[in-house]
């Protein structure tokens, strides 16, 4: 390093920072320190410290941003405590530590923002705290060395730091490793569909084996070929290259024999972990893996030595950290299959002894898949426990390890939430659930919806329409649009290879694929390919006709929403300027004279000959073809077209099949999914593919909301336990089941706390004689509405710059009055709304006090309103809903801009007892909000009129439907939410146990 001021000041700081132990101090002193042998005259001036930053100095920037983030993302640290990490107030007491002024803040506040990221949510049982940071710190070979990798990979500080969190709220809640006494702990890990779990579960491994756990089993698929991709991650990542080579010669060919990966093998063999020796010479220890890419685990041709460890203290526990962390780590990547398990189960049982000493961790990647007992219990024999096979092995490897750990990783909890929590063989997670933050860069479900926009949709545009930018939909008005589809795989082909060509980074290029998928049936998947590749062929991409349709294509759609959503990445001025690189693409996808590969088979060989790994083949592009067996666990590289008509009655099944989501670098406006709308579906009912996805991104956000909600810690206990999760599950379309029926297991939940956030039921009776017995039970109530509106305003918000304003009637009704109504009310499932009314029974000061509600009964726009009188009322403004497809439900009652006026209501009188916000009405700190609508079932406006008769509205086809926001005070002081009831083989003799109580 050249001693200019600059590099000067680099080394200086290095060493100053490194000298404070990740606890910021006085900066100054120990810049001084650090300064006085080598550099005594060198210019220490917080001026020449911002000059650098801000004229870009990467080396500083690079030093600062590891640190500081570090230090922002520290899990209640000693000298910030009860400040939140990741926080503007975090960050100032770094500074405050360090002792700089405020323009040297400013700059390094430009230069290093804070990721204001979430965390993990957890919510777990007590567990006795063993990995601290010093304990962590102390030996850290393999998450230092993983680390390393991920920086050389682009991986940014905070994606760093936000890995570090999360894998250590997993280590930390498994048992120390160096315990005297047996333990096993459970736990699920939830992460999103093509998200980067794997990335988790290797930081978990790397810090686990460091911590001393030395047997580490990866279940990893059900194909060797997923198998083998966790394997090769893994081994590049975590094991490294001395470990893979074992002392042989990487220059001499015959010592090499066996070695997988080296020479002409692997390409990426150069980007393997080194750590510069093998790491028992290092002062660390090995790792032996008794798997490989290309093999599964067998039973071991050496006898059960390769499972035997040494004892440096023979007299001693192998868990004693005398032995413990002198012994190498094993670690084995199998599939779930019976055969493969069956031979592991049969060696440890001959290794006698040892097996109750031995840390060992599993870690179940896609646990909700073949780990799950799917036998009914009510056809077990008395007393016994029946298992499906892996379900069987793994339980009899948990019992063989008394020191096993089982972590299971998934992207859908629900059918791991659902098993039987007294069984203590099996997998419920009975210690933790950590629900992982979406990560930076992901595109899930909510990238291709539009949840809750205020946006009216005449209004939506490539730029703020989620879905306007990306879907394309299939349905009987614009016809099956494949041919549209395939040309915007070849357009989006040639947008990548010209922004390679124009100084973008074309790794996340080197894949390029689409993904038909309509069905299960493997006939159907050759008649698809045949019609694909047929169209291909008369596609005519060299002709003059088919560029024609490509530059209508590229003009009206790709260079419109890139332009909108990309518009810092070079882009044709025109498609000339396009078309070298549409015979490019052309060329790559249909190399070999087959652009389609149909990807349905069942067997490991017939994945082995569709020469679709994506690791070690250097392209692929292609149209991929298939079913069930693209949408578990394969992840489809460089995937941006895809063209999906299958449906599903199984939430978890459906989310597993979008491949389409992940991360797309590069090319997130490139991304296309074809999907189909008005779908038939049994019972001649119509089921829209894409409102499905929709309905059950909700649920899946929910459930995550609502975790995170009970993770909140009260007066130091976890306010629910993972036992008490099931409840948390939702199931709003009665065709789509959270999980499999064979999967779940019965939980109740007997009450859900509200305060100051939205209760709206979705079961609201079918039947004309229940629904006029509703209407009539409301009718005292709509007496307290006033003949004079009120305006209610809700200001711009981020999607829109729009003031929006709504009339209204409105009146103030007792909290007594409210609750009879209520408890009067009929539902269609019997006991659905039971337990919010549980709650709003206590409100009148046993569980805490709230006086009075304002009734908001919302008037349409002029032009849309249908007024009539219900039972003699004030004429009120009739709203019409629709039942979704195969639903009893309506979906969302309440429009985004009343709930976002009732909500600022409540949110208002949190902080004061009389608040006016943007209209003339307010209320007290004491007052909820009901917003309540006469609704009538159908599709047109002629519907709503048909059931008004000289200005009356019939009340049996009327649904008196509301939304309930309670005021933020009605909670009571333990600040619990939830109150469960959940069935327990373990308490088989009773039908339901208390699981949780306030």
């Amino acid at each position: 390093m050249s001693d200019t001021p600059a590099n000067v000041l680099v080394e200086i700081h290095t060493h100053a920072l490194a000298g404070m132990l990740n606890v910021p101090r006085h900066f100054a002193r120990w810049a001084a320190v650090a300064a006085d042998e080598d550099y005594p005259d060198a210019d220490l001036s917080e001026e020449l410290f911002r000059t650098c930053l801000v004229d870009g100095d990467e080396a500083l920037r690079a030093l600062w941003s590891r640190h500081l983030t570090a230090w922002d993302f520290a899990e209640d640290p000693q000298w910030a405590l009860a400040i939140p990490a990741r926080t503007d107030e975090r960050r100032t007491a770094v500074y405050d530590r360090l002792r700089f002024g405020s323009d040297l803040r400013k700059a390094l506040d430009d230069a290093v923002p804070v990721a204001k990221i979430p965390g993990p949510t957890v919510i777990t049982r007590d567990f006795t705290p063993w990995y601290t940071p010093e304990r962590a710190a102390a030996r850290s070979f393999y998450w230092t060395s993983y680390e390393q990798k991920l920086r050389a990979k682009g991986w940014s500080d905070a994606a760093i730091a936000s890995l570090d969190e999360a894998s250590r709220a997993v280590v930390e809640r498994l048992t120390d490793p160096e315990q005297l006494t047996a333990r096993q702990a459970k736990g699920l890990v939830v992460g999103y569909v093509q998200s980067g779990k794997t990335a988790n579960f290797t930081g978990v491994t790397a810090k686990a084996i460091d911590a001393g756990y030395r047997l580490v089993i990866v279940l990893g698929g059900t194909l060797n070929l997923l198998r083998a991709q966790t394997q090769r991650r893994l081994d590049m990542e975590l094991i490294g290259q001395e470990n893979i080579l074992r002392g042989a010669d990487i220059t001499d060919l015959d010592s090499l024999v066996g070695v997988d990966y080296v020479g002409d093998d692997d390409a990426d063999w150069d980007e393997f972990v080194r750590h510069g020796a093998r790491p028992s010479v290092l002062g660390a220890f090995d790792i032996e893996r008794l798997t490989t890419r290309d093999n599964d685990y067998k039973s071991l041709a050496q006898g059960i030595r390769a499972l035997e460890f040494e004892k440096r203290e023979p007299t001693r526990p192998l868990h004693d950290p005398a032995n413990l962390h002198h012994a190498a780590a094993r670690i084995l990547v199998v599939k779930k299959n019976k055969s493969v398990l069956s031979k592991l189960v049969k060696d440890l049982k001959q290794i006698h002894g040892l097996l109750g000493e031995l840390p060992a961790l599993i870690i179940d990647d896609e646990s909700d898949q073949a780990s799950v007992n799917t036998l009914d219990p009510k056809k077990w024999e008395q007393g016994s426990t029946e298992r499906t096979a892996i379900n069987g092995l793994l339980s009899q490897l948990l019992k063989l390890l008394p020191r096993a750990q089982y972590v299971g990783y998934t992207a859908t909890p629900f059918a791991n939430v659902f098993v039987d929590p007294g069984d203590d063989e099996d997998i419920f997670p009975s210690d933790f659930l950590i629900s992982l933050p979406r990560p930076s860069g992901y595109m899930g479900a909510q990238d291709f919806h539009d949840l809750d926009s205020a946006i009216p949709r005449h209004e939506r545009t490539y730029a703020n329409s989620q879905e306007k930018a990306h879907i394309r939909d299939i349905c009987e008005s614009t016809g099956d649009r494949l041919q549209e589809a395939i040309d915007a795989f070849v357009l989006s082909g040639a947008l990548k290879l010209y922004r390679a060509d124009h100084g973008v980074d074309d790794g996340p290029f080197r894949h390029h694929t689409m993904l038909a998928h309509q069905s299960v049936r493997k006939d159907d998947h050759a008649d698809l390919a045949l019609r694909v590749n047929s169209m291909w062929h008369q596609a005519g991409y060299s002709s003059a006709a088919g560029h024609e349709r490509l530059a209508a294509l590229w003009a009206s759609d790709f260079a419109a929403v890139s332009d909108a959503r990309a518009s810092d990445l070079p882009a044709p001025a025109s498609y000339e300027e396009l078309r070298p690189y549409v015979n490019v693409a052309r060329q790559r996808i249909g190399s070999g004279g087959q652009p389609v590969i149909v990807v349905n088979g069942d067997s490991d060989r017939y994945f082995d000959q569709l020469n679709l790994d994506f690791d070690r083949t250097p392209h692929v592009w292609k149209i991929l073809v298939g079913g069930t067996k693209l949408s578990r666990g394969f992840t489809v590289e460089g995937l941006t077209i895809t063209y999906y008509r299958r449906t599903t009655q199984q939430a978890d099944t459906l989310m597993q099949m979008g491949r389409w989501f992940g991360f797309r670098p590069g090319y997130r406006d490139l991304v296309r999914l074809y999907i189909g709308r008005e779908e038939p579906f049994g019972r001649n009912r119509y089921a829209d593919l894409y409102e499905a996805y929709e309905a059950i991104c909700r649920d899946e956000e929910t459930f995550r909301e609502q975790l995170g909600q009970y993770a909140v810690v009260v007066d130091g206990q976890p306010q629910i336990t993972p036992m008490q999760v099931p409840p948390l599950v939702a199931q709003h379309l009665p065709w789509i089941r959270p999980s499999a029926r064979n999967k779940m297991f019965n939980a109740e939940l007997v009450e859900i706390r509200s305060p100051g956030r939205p209760i709206e039921p979705a079961s609201y009776p079918e039947n004309n004689a229940a629904l006029k017995r509703n209407t009539e039970r409301w009718r005292p109530l709509l007496d307290s509405l006033s003949a004079g509106p009120a305006t209610f305003t809700n200001p711009p918000d981020d999607s829109t710059s729009l003031t929006r304003t709504f009339e209204a009637l409105t009146g103030t009704i007792s909290h007594r009055d409210l609750v009879s109504v209520l408890s009067q009310l009929e539902w269609e499932r019997p006991g659905h709304f039971d337990p919010h009314l549980t709650y709003l029974s206590q409100l009148d000061g046993t569980l805490a006090r709230v006086d009075d509600w304002l009734l908001i009964s919302p008037r349409l726009a002029a032009s849309k309103r249908i007024e009539a009188r219900v039972l003699g009322s004030l004429p009120l403004s009739l709203v019409r809903r629709t039942r979704q497809a195969g639903k009893t439900s309506f979906g969302r009652i309440a429009s985004v801009e009343h709930r976002t006026a009732a909500q600022r209501l409540i949110d208002a009188a949190r902080s004061s007892a009389e608040a006016h916000p943007g209209g003339s009405t307010g209320i007290g700190a004491k007052t909820g909000v009901a917003l309540l609508y006469p609704v009538v079932e159908g599709d047109s406006h002629s519907d709503v009129q048909a059931v008004v008769r000289n200005g009356s509205a019939d009340p049996s086809k009327i649904v008196m439907a509301f939304t309930l926001i309670p005021p933020t005070s009605a909670v009571s002081a333990d600040r619990r939410l939830v109150r469960f009831r959940a069935k327990s083989s373990r308490y088989a003799s009773e039908a339901t146990i208390a699981s949780g109580s306030s």
